[in-house]
This record gives C-alpha cells, sequence and structure tokens, in this order.
C-alpha cells in the first residue's frame, strides 16, 4: 500500500425509528433476477450522526466504519496535504485512550484497522470479533470528541507524511502517476487541481492551531456516518451507540466550499520528466458525467468495455494487436477508490508504461482509432450484457469481501450523500437501464478530444560521467 492515503479498502437521515424485532432478518443474498439487496438500518442521532447497521452472521466479526465528509479537496490553501496530515494525527490517541491503546486494544482482540483520505471523505475502519464491537465503538466515540492534539503529535506525524511523500512519490520511479498527477493537469478549480498528497514546504508549515480548527470545522458528528456490518444484534448495537456516541456535541453544519469544474473545451498535453522511472508513461483522462445520472451509468459500462480486462477493446487493439505495452490500466477515479466512493467532479484514466520504440504519437492514434469507433458505432446487445455481467461481479465482490471493508464503504457513502443507506441495492438497475443509444451518446459527449488530457512520462536524461577511467 503507498499510504494510508491509497488504503486497503476496496475499498448511514432520518428520525429514530422503532425498535427493530429482535429476530432481524439477515443481509439477503441475491438472486440474479432480484439484483444485490444488502439489508441495513438507518438512522441519525440528535447530534447529527448518521448511522448505517447491517446484520450478516455469516462470519463471527464486525466491521466498523467511521467516515468523515472531509477530503483532500477541501482542505486548506497553503496547506496541501493537511487532510492526509490531520488523518495520521487521529492514530496519537484520545483523551480516554492515550497513544498506543487504540491500536493495540485492535490487534490484541486479534482484529485488523487502518484509514484513509480520499477526495471526499476520510475513513477510519476495523474488522474484529463480533465481542470486542464495544470496546471499539468506546475508542471511536472518544477519538470523535477528544483526540489528542498537541505539538509532540503534529510534529511526529509531520515527519511521518514528510517520509510518506519522499517515499512514495519524489523518489519513486513513476511517482504519483497518474493518480496525482494528473487531476493536477485535467481540473481547473484549485480544490481538485492542487497537490492533494502535499508540497513539504506546507506539511512543515502546519501548525497545532491549524489542526484544532481543522478538528473543530469538519470531525463532528453532524459531518460523519458509523457503519457497522457483520455479526451483530441490531438492537443492543443501537444501545452501544446511543451510550457512547449520543454525548458527543454535534457543531454546526459544514459549510463547503464550491468544487465544480467547468466543461473542458480544449485538449490538453503535458510532459513530465521522471529521473527515475526507466520507461516512458503515458496516460489519458477524460471528465466524467455527473454521479448517479443515467450517463454516470452508461460511463461505467463504457469503462468495462474499454479498458477492463483482457477482452477489452484498448487491451485488444494496444495491446495485443499492435504490442505496444505489455499492459494497460484504466477506470474512474483510479488510484484512490472506485466509481462509487467519491462526489464531485472526477475523472476516467487510462494509462499504460511502454516501450522506448513506441511514440507517444502512436499511441494517441491507436487509442483514437478505439475511442471514435465507440462514439460512432452503436455497441452490440452482446457487448452490453457482457459489460454488466463485469460490472456486477465487480460491484457483488466489492460489497461482499471477507472483511465487510468494502460493504461499509458503499453502506456509507450511500449514507454521507444519497441520505439512503439502500442506495446500493439500486446501482445494478441503473446500469440495467443503460441503452445502446445511451451508451453511444455518453461516448461522443465525454469521450471527446476536447474533454481529454493527455500527460506523458519521459525518463529524464543521465547527467553525462565525467573523467576517463582507469
Amino acid at each position: 500500500m503507498r499510504s494510508k492515503l491509497l488504503a486497503a479498502a476496496a475499498l448511514a437521515v432520518l428520525a429514530l425509528g422503532s425498535a427493530e424485532p429482535a429476530a432481524a432478518q439477515p443481509r439477503a443474498r441475491t438472486a440474479a433476477a432480484a439484483g444485490l439487496q444488502i439489508d441495513s438500518q438507518y438512522y441519525t442521532l440528535p447530534n447529527g450522526l448518521k448511522v448505517v447497521l447491517s446484520r450478516d452472521p455469516s462470519v463471527p466479526t464486525a466491521t466498523i466504519g467511521v467516515y468523515y465528509g472531509i477530503g483532500f479537496r477541501i482542505e486548506p490553501r497553503n496547506r496541501t496535504g493537511f487532510a492526509h496530515l490531520f488523518e495520521h494525527l487521529l492514530f496519537q490517541g484520545s483523551e480516554h485512550a492515550p497513544k498506543g491503546i487504540f491500536i493495540g486494544s485492535i490487534t490484541n482482540a486479534g482484529g485488523a484497522m487502518n484509514g484513509s483520505t480520499r477526495f471526499d471523505f476520510t475513513n477510519y475502519y476495523e474488522v474484529v470479533p463480533s465481542n470486542a464491537l464495544e470496546q471499539v465503538l468506546w475508542l471511536e466515540a472518544d477519538r470523535m470528541a477528544r483526540p489528542v492534539i498537541n505539538q509532540e503529535v503534529l510534529a511526529n506525524q509531520q515527519g511521518v507524511v514528510a517520509n510518506e511523500v519522499k517515499v512514495n512519490v519524489i523518489n519513486q520511479p513513476y511517482g504519483g502517476w497518474p493518480w496525482l498527477d494528473m487531476p493536477q493537469l485535467a481540473n481547473q478549480n484549485w480544490h481538485n487541481a492542487h497537490n492533494f498528497y502535499g508540497a513539504l514546504e506546507d506539511l512543515q508549515a502546519a501548525t497545532v492551531a491549524d489542526a484544532a480548527k481543522f478538528f473543530g470545522d469538519f470531525y463532528r458528528p453532524s459531518n460523519a456516518v458509523l457503519v457497522v456490518a457483520g455479526d451483530i444484534d441490531y438492537a443492543a448495537t443501537r444501545a452501544m451507540i446511543d451510550r457512547y456516541f449520543r454525548p458527543v456535541p454535534g457543531g454546526a453544519k459544514v459549510v463547503f466550499p464550491d468544487i465544480s469544474e467547468p466543461r473542458q473545451v480544449e485538449g490538453k498535453f503535458k510532459v513530465k520528466q521522471d529521473k527515475l522511472a526507466p520507461r516512458p508513461a503515458y496516460s489519458a483522462a477524460w471528465h466524467v458525467p455527473r454521479r448517479n445520472t443515467p450517463e454516470w451509468y452508461a460511463m461505467g459500462l463504457l469503462d468495462q468495455i474499454l479498458v477492463q480486462g483482457q477482452d477489452s477493446r484498448l487491451f485488444e487493439e494496444l495491446i495485443r494487436k499492435r504490442g505496444l505495452a505489455g499492459g494497460i490500466q484504466g477506470g474512474i477515479n483510479i488510484g484512490l477508490g472506485n466509481m462509487y466512493n467519491y462526489n464531485g467532479p472526477m475523472l476516467w484514466t487510462v494509462g499504460l508504461i511502454h516501450d522506448p520504440a513506441k511514440s507517444h504519437a502512436e499511441i494517441t492514434a491507436a487509442m483514437d482509432a478505439v475511442i471514435e469507433d465507440i462514439r460512432n458505432n452503436p455497441v452490440s446487445a452482446g457487448e452490453l450484457a457482457r459489460a454488466r455481467t463485469k460490472i456486477r461481479s465487480n460491484l457483488y465482490n466489492l460489497a461482499d469481501p471477507a472483511t465487510r471493508f468494502g460493504l461499509i464503504d458503499l453502506l456509507a457513502v450511500g449514507a454521507m450523500w444519497e441520505n439512503d443507506s439502500k442506495w446500493v441495492n439500486r446501482l445494478e438497475a441503473g446500469f440495467n437501464r443503460v441503452t445502446p443509444e445511451l451508451l453511444q451518446a455518453t461516448a461522443r459527449e465525454y469521450l471527446r478530444p476536447t474533454n481529454r488530457s493527455i500527460l506523458v512520462i519521459e525518463p529524464a536524461p543521465q547527467p553525462a560521467k565525467t573523467g576517463a577511467s582507469k
């Protein structure tokens, strides 16, 4: 893993309802006709904390996630990387659980934990034996209410994050490509286009006052979602959550900045030299439709048709037929999540590391041939059906891993942005409604050359050696 910023997760607002029946139904397993059906309960505490519970007794563990509605898009100006830095700070202890207690409690119970910072949220998550659930809820509530934020903690984590930047970007071949570099090229709004991993000078300039303000502005129950999924009893879990989280002050409603992007009307191109890269690399990105629109569902299927798997059109043309590279990667929200867990402007990105004998102009021409074909000719019913099967398989796998990290992610973002934990159950129907006509119309608008940004990585020339050898 690159860091907690790219953590392992493949990675709910209704009034309090009536008491649940004692024998709650387990999470429904899907029949093909019914589609994905995740059983969940969703309510909101008086302090504004959204809560999602999902019972699945198939494995005797519980997975807990706390999601805060603050990602690196809206971190302070001149404090790039601050959202990620602050994520680190919350692992440094709270008032009643000093440094080491949180992590030690999880590992001693045989569990696992981590956290991550993404475009639109920061999350903390754990999986533990179900009999350790109450302890984890207490720890998370104490961290939400009373984290330790002082100069010692800040200085320590500034060093940790600075080392991450050096290891993962500055001293890494292709460091930041394309997940960090491409948004800075393709976007115009600073919130979407800055170096969110952080410039070293910005990270070192952060103060305790900055951290305290950031916590007060964004880390509050009214800007958070708590998800508990697994081998749980609904009534008992609600009682625990009420006991530990209800007393946490809610705070005022968060005011978010404008993160919208103007429609791109001119193609962009940039060459970045990389002294550590052994071979050149090529990436292209297109802005995608707004989340939850019919075109967004169509874009998800276009992603499957064009770049996902060895049956994809770009793999067939660029790799198998032309031999331009050994492989190709791509996706919506590549490197930092998936097409479901963001809430703002986003890119569909394709990238490959290629033979130096192949020029970027040759790659662009080959890619254009594939893209223009799908823009100008409708896909067959068989190809569309195959794309639906692939995306359904991906969604089912994401919703039901052994750790449930993917499941709590889907439940959390549904609650956070759709105000409905059962949003996940409607995704498959959205893909099923896409027609060949909608697919082609979406490709014509969003896969335009004028909506594209191309970023090329070139190995930097090495300085000539001086002096004769003996």
